[in-house]
């Protein structure tokens, strides 16, 4: 399959950056970052979360921020919520939602992330997709976290995966909903261009019309190489983190990267032809802003090595002089 034309980055730097940081970020400073965002071509950041202050206190300040951010008209703000009392939350204060039905492919990383396991999460979903309704919501998306691995768990079959994916089109289409894009998340790090490539194929063959939007970690370096290997496949959707900032505090290896970084995913596509719709400098900014924020040098490498000057050339072959 050829290349996609176009990718669309959807920035979770402010929410699952920020959550992991140790050292409580000042709500003033989410906020100056966010409208940077906003300013370097975004159309999707994902700005916040809202769980139990006890659990993630980082995140003790949703309403704060998403009452302060200003608003760029064309950009999509969004925000994570786990448990119908964070949907509520979402609802009251102005953030798109996707009517997203959310799970975990690893039993073992569902009971730590959720205090519950997958069948239980499935049991669940009847009571969100009412949700959703009652607020006049379409369900048109599902979410797998570790997707591909689990540090808990082990490496995630494809055949489960499917198996969950099915139950949860069968289930939404019971409602009257259809489910039309699914979400996975390598949530630890686990995935590789080949599994990526794989995964996608199977998907693809069973349900043709289901939009695949990637969200991958670079926990072991190979964030951007899995990035290849989707869009080899056609995709074109992908979550990511300006600077490569966090990850999940309840499965990163300590001192290891976490999302794949923002401005690192735009460069290799713009170099490869691909279309973004993102400004490279502006991104750079965002990222020495994030390790000001943070107090230290954060994985993402393009602020390190620079943008490349000169007229990017149409084709390979030009380069090779062919």
């Amino acid at each position: 399959m050829e290349l996609p034309q176009h990718v669309e980055l959807y920035e979770v730097g402010p929410r699952e950056g920020f959550q992991s940081e140790a050292r409580t970020i000042p709500t003033k400073d989410k906020i100056t970052l966010i409208n940077a965002l906003s300013q370097a071509g975004l159309r999707n950041i994902e700005v916040t979360s809202f769980v139990s202050p006890k659990w993630v206190p980082q995140m003790a300040d949703a309403e704060m921020v998403l009452s302060e951010i200003r608003r760029v008209p064309g950009v999509t703000y969004r925000a994570a919520y786990l448990n119908l009392k964070g949907l509520e939350r979402a609802l009251s204060n102005n953030v798109t939602l996707d009517g997203s039905l959310v799970l975990s492919a690893s039993d073992a990383f569902s009971k730590r992330n959720m205090n519950k396991s997958t069948n239980e999460m499935l049991t669940a979903l009847p009571e969100w997709i009412e949700a959703y309704q009652a607020a006049g919501i379409p369900v048109k998306q599902m979410g797998f976290m570790a997707s591909f691995g689990c540090n808990f768990e082990g490496y995630i079959y494809l055949d489960h995966l499917l198996d969950v994916m099915g139950k949860v089109i069968t289930l939404a289409e019971g409602y009257g909903e259809r489910i039309q894009k699914v979400k996975l998340a390598d949530t630890m790090g686990w995935a590789n261009p080949e599994q990526i490539k794989r995964t996608v194929r199977a998907i693809q063959d069973k349900w043709p019309e289901l939009n695949i939007h990637l969200h991958l970690h670079d926990t072991r370096g190979l964030g951007l190489a899995n990035v290849y290997a989707a869009l080899q496949e056609g995709l074109w959707e992908f979550d990511t983190a300006v600077a490569g900032l966090g990850g999940c505090p309840f499965a990163s290896v300590k001192g290891a990267p976490g999302n794949i970084s923002t401005e690192d995913v735009a460069f290799m596509c713009e170099q490869m032809g691909i279309n973004t719709g993102l400004n490279l400098e502006s991104l750079i900014e965002c990222t020495k802003m994030a390790e000001d924020i943070v107090g230290r040098e954060l994985p993402g490498h393009l602020s390190k090595g620079g943008v490349l000057s000169g007229i990017r050339p149409q084709s390979w072959m030009q380069v090779q002089g062919s």
